[in-house]
């Protein structure tokens, strides 16, 4: 009897503990909620990683070139402390991959960055190279908050470098603390060294005007067509570091809000891409919190899209840059965004992500590059992808709709460069003149097929690493579509 009897008790005091939690857990609902917070650490690696596992490095794609055992810990180079993180970039043509790159992932429950406006940290190098692309806001699973600075310069001695948080109220549960990617296309091919230390989130509170970009904070005048789409381009946030400089890196459109002057012409979708519903005139502008962006786009729509003609060879005889039409290659980019271009469009390496999205007739997508401002801009594959093969390829095809006038001084010169990273090993070019460059369709494209043969100097077809679009400013606005070697 006594074991029945404890028994019961032990069950009433669990019962009546049972109802006092609810009883609590209910009015902290309904009375007095309680949000979830995290982590709000902002260090990242001081002497060691902070806040993180022993795996907090992962890399990027071995498959794409990535360089795995790069990586690591130098125990006898720090800015403070003892320890630094430590980067050996392998030269493009190491077997183990001819970049190096990755993210550190915070691998909990992610962290609360509310409190901070900038990633910061100290680094040096081996030798005064750029590093590709720093930034924060990835983690190869999520990437709705990514920031990133392109072409760091390195120095030799340790230097503090800054990256602004665009808006860090949206930064409520942040998993990709860092990333980098670091190639030797600054170094002509020399492997090189650099070390980070002292990488974390600060409250600076002296970055100071604070502009959103879009566009590059152009005013953009563009002719669009019913039922196309066209993607937001060049996003940035500008700032002046407290040095007094200026610094503007790239950030995702999820930061962004988007407005058009004109619903029933263009909408737009939370990813920043304009997509063209009826005739009319609209202007799309953005902001970030209540900071209005430079920058704007002014679309003019009518009519259905003029597409470029459907290629219809057999895809076994094809090796494609950029096409709807077929598996297109890896690309490293479609604008490099190179010293001395002025060349804008083609941002990113994602065919199904650029400038222009239409459709064909039967609805399916129809993706179109634009140059605009156009000198001289390249489609790359190199550096963190593979060169490309065109051996077994007799021709290139290119379809060019070009937006402007063509007078009779006016040319674009195709060129096939091979070995783009490693140290080029051959280059030759094509003249398209004024002539052919007139001799277009009835929606206004030209067609051209040019035999590899007539690329005077491009002897190393196995290696293929640019194909440039060059004007030098005699054409400044061109459609660009269905780009691909084939074998003939």
């Amino acid at each position: 009897m006594k074991t029945i009897k404890s028994i019961k008790l032990k069950s009433i005091c669990i019962l009546g503990l049972v109802l006092i939690l609810a009883y609590g857990c209910e009015r902290d609902l309904t009375d007095d909620a309680v949000l979830a917070t995290f982590p709000t650490e902002g260090d990242i690696f001081t002497d060691a990683p902070v806040g993180l596992t022993d795996q907090f490095f992962r890399s990027f794609d071995p498959a794409a070139g990535a360089n795995v055992n790069g990586f690591g810990v130098d125990d006898g180079v720090a800015y403070e402390g003892t320890s630094s993180i430590r980067i050996d970039v392998p030269v493009p043509n190491d077997p183990e991959g001819g970049f190096i790159g990755g993210v550190f992932e915070d691998r909990g429950d992610g962290r609360d960055l509310t409190g901070y406006d900038a990633l910061t940290f100290w680094a040096k190098g081996s030798t005064t190279a750029l590093i590709g692309t720093v930034g924060f806001g990835d983690n190869l699973e999520e990437n709705d908050y990514v920031v990133t600075l392109n072409d760091l310069q390195l120095s030799t001695d340790w230097r503090k470098y800054i990256i602004p948080m665009p808006d860090p109220s949206k930064l409520t549960q942040e998993k990709g603390m860092f990333l980098f990617s670091a190639g030797t296309n600054s170094t002509g091919g020399m492997g090189f060294t650099f070390w980070i230390d002292e990488l974390r989130f600060e409250n600076l509170g002296t970055i100071g005007q604070e502009r959103p970009q879009i566009f590059n904070g152009e005013d953009i005048v563009q002719e669009a067509f019913i039922g196309s789409s066209i993607a937001i381009s060049d996003i940035g946030y500008k700032v002046n570091l407290p040095s007094g400089t200026n610094q503007t890196v790239n950030a995702s459109s999820n930061y962004f809000s988007f407005i058009t002057s004109d619903p029933a012409v263009a909408i737009i979708s939370e990813e920043g891409v304009v997509n063209i519903v009826g005739e009319g005139t609209a202007t799309i502008t953005a902001r970030i919190g209540d900071l209005p962006a430079e920058g704007s786009l002014e679309v003019t729509a009518s009519g259905p899209f003029p597409n470029a003609p459907v290629p219809m060879r057999d895809a076994a005889n094809v090796v494609s840059l950029f096409s709807d039409a077929y598996s297109n290659v890896s690309v490293r980019h479609y604008n490099g965004f190179f010293g001395g271009s002025t060349t804008q469009g083609g941002a990113g390496s994602d065919p199904n992500n650029v400038d222009i999205q239409a459709q064909f007739s039967d609805g399916t997508p129809d993706n179109i590059i634009n140059y605009t401002s156009l000198n001289f801009v390249s489609i790359g594959t190199y550096e963190t992808v593979p060169l490309v093969n065109i051996s077994a390829m007799t021709h290139l095809h290119v379809d060019i709709n070009v937006r402007e006038t063509v007078d009779p001084s006016d040319f674009i010169r195709l060129s096939l460069e091979s070995g783009t990273g490693i140290g080029s090993t051959s280059f030759g070019s094509f003249i398209v003149n004024s002539t052919a460059l007139n001799n277009i369709d009835a929606n206004g494209w030209v067609s051209l097929d040019v035999p590899l043969s007539s690329f005077s100097g491009f002897s190393d077809p196995a290696n293929l690493g640019q194909l440039f679009f060059v004007s030098d400013n005699t054409i400044a606005d061109i459609w660009v579509d269905n780009v691909y070697f084939y074998n003939e």
